[in-house]
This record gives structure tokens, C-alpha cells and sequence, in this order.
């Protein structure tokens, strides 16, 4: 192309670059500068340069960091719509997405400046981060393998100065575990000298073992449970968890977080293998129940605390003894002088629920004067739900709240099936129906209760309520009757 006048054509040079403005080299050095901090400070030099706001999402955990704090629902509308805010900056990175507004005198050409450098610098700060994070996450399998071992005063060593008494384990299963692991991870952000959660990819499942420092703190969901249960709906995921237990019972919980029931409508993470608000830690004070608990276990140590609660979370001494790493005979041993100290029957059901929801209870009051015994050697142990903890008004409001789902055919069967210890067969026998039938009812009572029916704590529970419910004609004889095959007369 030649430009036209006299002499001799000229070629017609291009418009020259943009003059580089001195103010955004300051800007790329004053986010460099941040960044080696902290994202949080990258975030907020980004808006004070842009005289706006900026925002850095997660698709599952939401807005991550924000500056100005409530810019943060903007960036997070911004971040799932961005076609229907032409006027922000919007930027993908590390599993996030970066979102600028910028001010009104802020260029279009220094915003976009300001959210490329920024952008690209996180993803420098997440390269360095995923290296840090590889070692971090092998830590936190090797503690999660110790506490499976029964090592857990090395586990706690490992951890380095934690104050966790208890934990809550999760499990969660699917094609997406890996990918839903590494989302976790980063919405989580468990890399700290005290971790609140310790994430792993066990075997191919999503493992999360959310860390309390007990008290109260158990009476409640971890706060860690809403962004566990996003991961688990964003990635399709399934799975359970089992109520809080000390650290040194994490091979108890361990099998109950892996029979998941399905959950309300919607919930992927299905039962929490509890009562929800009708479960007795939520529904008896705290104090009150942590001074009766300490009445209770009194003459227990801590060793025989815990040969206790692995047996009544277990079901059996044989699986007690494969948690502990003991012989079957050493752990029936170590049982009957618990009883002996107790002096109770530890066969009983009803003592057996009431020691579990002892074990369960926060500590640190002191003892209830003369809450005694659970429950004296042969002796009935009623009312089911001591009169330390509730009043027989109260318990019996209880009760009916948590069965009220059940009709009666339903309570009698549930109530004969927890009576012989969660053996199918003798409790048909005892109903008079088929061991399927039987089979088909208790499906039935865990789904109208959203409960795990494999759980201790849930069997423990239901079997207060049932027996606090329960009246003089509530036995087997009095199962309403169909005729036929399938209702044939109880075996007396």
C-alpha cells in the first residue's frame, strides 16, 4: 500500500504500539509483590488498583477470597453466569474462577491488565501449591492408616500439637473420587499445622476424617459436612459418615461410614448414621448428660473405656478383638471385668445402649451425686431412658417424635430384632414370620426413619426409644396377623 502525492511512493508504516503507560508496571509489581504473600493480598492489591472489586470463586466452596468482603455474592453470580455481565473480567484458574469489576475510571486496557497478571500469578501460586500438596496429602494418608491401625497417640504425634479428641469419618464412593479428592482438597485448604480435616483417596474412595476437639462441639454436624456434601452432589458421589467418635475408635467407625442408607431427597451423602435432631446428645443438655456419663464410667480407665466402646460399636467381642489388634479370648476377659466393675450385665441390650450413649457424651462436668449403676445385676433396666438424663414425660415425648413414622406392625418387629441383638433369625422365629419377610420390614424401618440400621448408635438409640414406648401388650404375640404362610403363630 503507497500513499499518493508527488515523487516517489512511500510505503505507509502502521500506527505505532500503545505508549506504555508507568503505572502498569507499578501495578505488575505491586501484584507480584502480594502474591509472594498471600492470594488474599493478591486479591485485594488487584481491586485497589482497579478501584473496584475482585473475587476469586470455587465452584463447590463459593466465594474463596473477596475484596470488598461483599462483593463476594457478585463474584460468585458473575462466576456461574459470566455471559450475563459483559462489563466484568472473568478468568478461569486452578479450579477457580477470577472475577474483576472494575471502577468507572479504571480503562478497559489496565482492567484487563490487572486481571491477566492477576490471574496468571494464582496460577504460579496453585503450581507451587499442588507440589506442597502432594507431600501434605501423603501425610494425611499415613495418619488416616495409623488411626485404622490403632496407633493413634502416634497419629497425634504425627499431626504435631492438635487438640482433636474425636472425629467423624466419612466415606464416599464413585467414578469421579480422584477428581472430587482434588476439588476438596482445594476448596477444604487442610494444609495448615493444625488441619481441621485430614482428606485421602483410599482405595479408591474419597476418605475425610473431620476433626473435633470435643465438648460440645459433638453435639452438632462438623462444619466441614455442607462442603463435603457439595463435593459429593457436584461429583455424583455416594457415601455415609459415623458419629463422632475419640480418635483412638476410628477402626469402629471405619465400617459404618461404609454401609451408606440413601438419604432425603437430593442428599448424595445419605445418612449421618443418627437420629438427627431426635438423637439424645442433641435432645438431653450436655452438661447434664456429660456429669451422668462421668458417674456411669467412673470406675472405668481409659483402656477398659475403650476395649468397651470398640465391643458396643462392633457388635462382637470377635470384631472388638480385629479392631484392637487383640485376641477374642483377651477382649472377653478384659469385658467381663468391666462388667464386674460396672456390675451390670453387659449382655443386656437396654444396658448395652445406655454404656454406648455414656461413652458417646461429651466430657468435663463432674459426676451426677448417686446417679449409680446403669442398672443393677438382674434387674430390669426400666424406664429405658434414666431419670438423670430425662424426666419419664420427657422420654416418652421422645420417643413417640422418633417413631411416630412407624406403625405397629413395624415398631413390634424393629423392637424383637434390636431385643435379640440384630440376629435376623431368632427374632423371625420369635415374630413367627420368614426370616425374608422380616428382612423386608427392617428395609422398610430404616427408610421411613432415614437411618443406617448397621450402625450401634442407631441401634442403640431406636432400642431407648422402642422400649420407653413400649406397653405391656407390645411383644411379639401382639403383631397384627394376616394369615397365610408369611404370618405363621410365634414360637413360644
Amino acid at each position: 500500500m503507497t500513499a499518493r502525492g508527488s515523487g516517489r511512493a512511500r510505503p505507509v508504516s502502521a500506527p505505532g504500539p500503545r505508549p506504555v503507560d508507568p503505572r502498569d508496571h507499578l501495578a505488575v509489581r505491586r501484584l507480584t509483590h502480594a502474591a509472594t504473600h498471600s492470594a488474599a493480598l493478591l486479591i485485594a492489591e488487584a481491586a485497589v488498583l482497579a478501584e473496584g472489586w475482585v473475587v476469586l470463586v470455587d465452584p463447590v466452596a463459593g466465594p474463596v477470597h473477596s475484596a470488598p468482603p461483599g462483593a463476594g455474592p457478585s463474584g460468585a453470580r458473575a462466576a456461574a453466569s459470566p455471559q450475563a455481565y459483559p462489563q466484568l473480567t472473568v478468568h478461569h484458574v486452578a479450579g477457580g474462577v477470577l472475577v474483576l469489576g472494575p471502577g468507572r475510571a479504571t480503562s478497559p486496557e489496565r482492567a484487563a491488565l490487572i486481571a491477566r497478571t492477576t490471574a496468571d500469578l494464582l496460577r504460579v501460586r496453585a503450581r507451587r501449591a499442588d507440589e506442597t500438596s502432594r507431600a501434605e496429602q501423603r501425610l494425611h494418608t499415613a495418619i488416616l492408616r495409623l488411626l485404622l491401625a490403632g496407633e493413634h497417640r502416634l497419629a497425634v504425634d504425627v499431626l504435631g500439637g492438635t487438640t482433636a479428641t474425636h472425629a467423624t469419618v466419612y466415606r464416599l464412593t464413585g467414578h469421579a473420587a480422584p477428581v472430587a479428592h482434588q476439588a476438596l482438597w482445594r476448596a477444604a485448604r487442610p494444609g495448615t499445622a493444625d488441619p481441621r480435616v485430614l482428606i485421602c483417596l483410599e482405595r479408591g474412595e474419597l476418605v475425610v476424617l473431620a476433626l473435633h476437639d470435643g465438648g460440645t462441639e459433638l453435639a452438632g454436624r462438623h462444619p466441614a459436612h455442607p462442603l463435603i456434601a457439595g463435593v459429593a452432589e457436584r461429583h455424583r458421589l455416594t457415601g455415609a459418615s459415623a458419629a463422632p467418635v475419640p480418635l483412638d475408635m476410628v477402626p469402629a467407625a471405619w465400617p459404618e461410614a461404609g454401609s451408606p442408607v440413601p438419604g432425603p431427597a437430593g442428599d448424595r451423602l445419605g445418612s449421618a448414621v443418627g437420629l438427627g435432631a431426635g438423637e439424645l446428645l442433641r435432645v438431653i443438655p450436655a452438661d447434664r448428660l456429660a456429669a451422668w456419663a462421668s458417674a456411669v464410667l467412673g470406675p472405668l480407665g481409659h483402656e477398659r473405656r475403650r476395649i468397651l466402646e470398640c465391643r458396643l460399636r462392633t457388635g462382637s467381642a470377635l470384631a472388638a478383638a480385629g479392631a484392637l489388634g487383640l485376641s477374642e479370648g483377651t477382649v472377653r476377659s478384659r469385658l467381663r471385668a468391666v462388667g464386674t466393675l460396672l456390675a451390670v450385665d453387659l449382655d443386656d441390650p437396654t444396658v448395652q445402649a445406655r454404656l454406648l450413649l455414656a461413652l458417646r457424651a461429651p466430657a468435663g462436668s463432674p459426676p451426677v451425686p448417686g446417679a449409680g449403676p446403669v442398672a443393677a445385676p438382674g434387674v430390669p433396666s426400666r424406664p429405658a431412658v434414666p431419670t438423670a438424663l430425662l424426666t419419664p414425660d420427657e422420654a416418652r415425648r421422645w420417643a413417640a417424635d422418633v417413631l411416630e413414622p412407624l406403625d405397629t406392625r413395624l415398631r413390634i418387629a424393629l423392637r424383637q430384632w434390636l431385643l435379640h441383638r440384630g440376629r435376623t433369625a431368632p427374632a423371625a422365629a420369635a415374630l413367627g414370620v420368614h426370616r425374608s419377610t422380616l428382612t423386608a420390614w427392617l428395609t422398610e424401618c430404616g427408610g421411613l426413619l432415614g437411618v443406617d440400621l448397621s450402625s450401634a448408635t442407631v441401634r442403640s438409640e431406636l432400642h431407648l426409644a422402642l422400649e420407653t414406648a413400649a406397653g405391656p401388650g407390645d411383644d411379639a404375640s401382639a403383631l397384627p396377623r394376616r394369615g397365610g404362610r408369611t404370618y405363621r403363630a410365634p414360637r413360644l
